[in-house]
């Protein structure tokens, strides 16, 4: 999940003395990530971060908690008032691998809403960022964070929230690079379940995949200025985020690339793929879909007209605010009817 949202004009002081200190830039996408010659990162907080609370017409309560205080991977909690157990989601946010947050206020807001009409209890993991930490940072701490969770309900230290959660319908998911990761982490985790905790499937809203050979969509699909996903921002952030010397046709980049895995061949949890219309990731997601189809997989997908690139945690138009809605509903239908 990206976005071009303006910078604030006193920032380019500091910018400028970044500049002359660190080298120069290298590697940029504007308004979100500047990375310099020595390794020095900037972040311009274009996104605010907000704390663990939600108004209480949400009916969920929220709360931080340390995953690894080596790494300072931690994770939000989303727990809905409920009579009975609900379902458990662990969520991985978007970003290109290389900005966001499980803190940033327009997940806080559209993962609370997910879980009070969804009723399920979601985890947001707050993952290690690229360059600083390349793949497969991401996807271990994705790791760490399913194990994490399966200890602490098997301690019972935890009775907050694993008392209110059913440990038998876990689903991985996530928006764009968060989806990425999500089906990787599926993926390592392999065909062994970390009970008590049971994997049933994956989420996957715009996963960001991408490949050396361009796609119809990556040429054609016309971007607004201010679009969620531009192709030289992805290109960008695939420099950034893949192992140094990496190309696009990489496995993590391209699951259905020469060097990847066939579906076929490895275990993948019945899967839902969210898809928009308007995104330049669109051809890539229905491949997916296709391969996944063919190799005898559980796969849904849905499409969404007239939106783009993380219109559910970006956009604030009427059309976004149905499709929204509309998405909220199918990840609903498809969490309980694998529950």
């Amino acid at each position: 999940m990206v976005t071009a949202i303006a910078v604030d004009p006193s920032l380019s002081l500091e910018i400028g003395r970044a500049s002359n200190q660190h080298g120069g830039a290298i590697e940029e996408i504007q308004g979100l990530i500047k990375v310099y010659k020595d390794g020095h990162v900037e972040r311009p907080q274009v996104v605010p971060c907000v704390g663990p609370t939600l108004p209480p017409e949400f009916g969920v309560t929220t709360k931080d908690v340390v995953v690894d205080q080596f790494t300072n991977v931690w994770a939000r909690f989303y727990v809905p008032k409920s009579n009975r157990k609900l379902p458990l989601v662990v969520y991985f946010h978007g970003g290109g691998f290389c900005v966001g947050s499980a803190a940033w206020g327009c997940y806080h807001e559209f993962l609370g809403k997910l879980a009070a009409k969804a009723g399920c209890l979601i985890v947001s993991v707050n993952y290690r960022l690229a360059p600083e930490n390349r793949l497969p940072a991401a996807y271990e701490d994705g790791v760490k964070c399913v194990v994490w969770l399966k200890q602490e309900a098997v301690k019972g230290s935890s009775e907050w929230w694993s008392k209110r959660c059913d440990l038998c319908n876990v689903f991985l998911a996530g928006d764009s690079a968060g989806a990425n990761i999500a089906h990787n982490v599926a993926t390592r985790l392999g065909s062994e379940n970390p009970y008590p905790l049971i994997l049933k499937g994956t989420i996957l809203i715009q996963p960001f995949f991408g490949g050396e050979t361009r796609t119809d969509s990556e040429r054609n699909t016309v971007q607004s200025p201010g679009s969620a996903l531009s192709l030289p921002a992805s290109d960008t952030y695939w420099r950034l985020a893949l192992p140094c010397g990496a190309n696009r046709d990489h496995p993590w980049c391209n699951p259905l690339g020469k060097g990847s895995s066939r579906t076929a061949e490895t275990r993948v949890l019945p899967t839902l793929v969210c898809i928009s219309e308007m995104d330049i990731l669109r051809d890539r997601n229905l491949e997916f879909c296709i391969d996944l189809g063919k190799a005898g997989r559980k796969v849904e997908h849905v499409l969404y007209k007239g939106v783009g690139h993380a219109f559910q945690v970006l956009s604030k138009s009427q059309i976004s605010q149905i499709r929204i809605n509309e998405m909220i509903i199918r990840v609903k239908t498809f969490i309980y009817s694998y529950s």
